[in-house]
């Protein structure tokens, strides 16, 4: 792991945003700087340039990230999703989304959520879940980009888990128990 200014000073020659060299899983990233800058624009353009919604790309998220036990991605994404507004309860009940309260997910999250799960336990969905997940959007490309979330975030967690990419200084884990699934 790169000290932060060593991170800082790769971002920079890598032509990564210095706010990304601030994250623990940047400055470990940083250290093979060819890596890291198409890795970056990758996530940028999942989180940033997609068609999905925010509270969907979120709990697509939250949800890879408790169903892998990846305390890194559950913790970093459990606050970014309240700051872009995904209302709490929604966010704590993606752990455990179909006991949620019914009304708490639309059918179409809770299609995804389904899929999310499947592709945790098997590495792909089911012909049933992709029929049903697939009724619930406009477009190939929606489709296309829920995949690669899905697909991307849940190699992000095995990366952070198999790495052991500690979370920031000062950030408890697995909010708000401050204890993860039990796998």
């Amino acid at each position: 792991m790169l000290t932060h200014d060593e991170a800082i000073e790769a971002a920079t020659q890598a032509g990564v945003p210095e706010g990304m060299a601030r994250l623990s899983i940047f400055q470990i990233l940083l250290s093979h700087p060819t890596l890291a800058k198409p890795f970056n624009d990758w996530l940028l353009a999942l989180l940033f340039k997609g068609l999905l919604s925010v509270r969907l790309r979120e709990l697509v998220i939250l949800r890879t990230g408790w169903v892998t036990n990846s305390v890194y991605e559950w913790t970093q994404h459990y606050s970014i999703a309240q700051m872009l507004g995904v209302d709490k309860a929604a966010i704590e009940a993606v752990r455990d989304w179909e006991e949620a309260d019914q009304g708490m997910y639309s059918p179409q999250e809770s299609a995804v959520l389904r899929c999310v799960d499947e592709y945790a336990q098997t590495g792909s969905f089911s012909v049933k879940a992709w029929e049903e997940m697939s009724k619930h959007f406009e477009s190939d490309q929606e489709l296309v980009e829920l995949v690669m979330l899905i697909v991307t975030y849940s190699a992000v967690s095995g990366f952070l888990r198999n790495v052991q990419v500690p979370l920031e200084p000062g950030v408890d884990p697995w909010p708000p128990q401050g204890q993860g699934p039990e796998i």
